[in-house]
């Protein structure tokens, strides 16, 4: 059975471009002569999604997200090229199937009249200590 969220993953996986680059960080002279880190990019306006999926994929992505709208997800962890093009296609699955999870609802809290009375009695108490916290003045 096929899922909306495991089909939008599909065609990411199918339009994602990977480019190679030198990683940084530890490795030896590994780093500085091979290419293993990869840059996956995936334009999210190919990937048709719904609109509240997509704005909650923009809010997830963050800085990930450029301007035009193409998904960027460097990964550099591991040595070699392929370990590190799983663990970026891993990472953009896990990030596409996060914006098709809807947000739970928050249950309103239920106070009584005696826990609302306390809560606000409380509250009073907390800001007489702070207004007491005021500049001195040498009168």
């Amino acid at each position: 059975m096929s899922t909306p969220a495991h089909d939008a993953v599909a065609r990411a996986q199918a339009l994602a471009s990977e480019s190679f680059i030198a990683a940084s960080g530890p490795g030896g002279q590994n780093v500085n002569k091979v290419a293993t880190a990869v840059q996956l990019r995936v334009d999210v306006y190919a990937l048709r999604l719904p609109v509240e999926v997509f704005a909650r994929l923009k809010t997830l992505a963050g800085s990930k997200m450029t301007a035009k709208g193409e998904l960027l997800i460097g990964a550099q962890r591991f040595r070699t090229q392929e370990a590190n093009r799983e663990d970026a296609r891993g990472r953009l699955a896990a990030l596409i199937e996060d914006a098709f999870r809807l947000p739970e609802k928050r249950a309103k809290s239920r106070l009584n009249r005696i826990n609302k009375g306390e809560r606000l009695e409380g509250k009073k108490k907390r800001g007489a200590v702070k207004a007491g916290r005021g500049k001195v003045r040498l009168d």
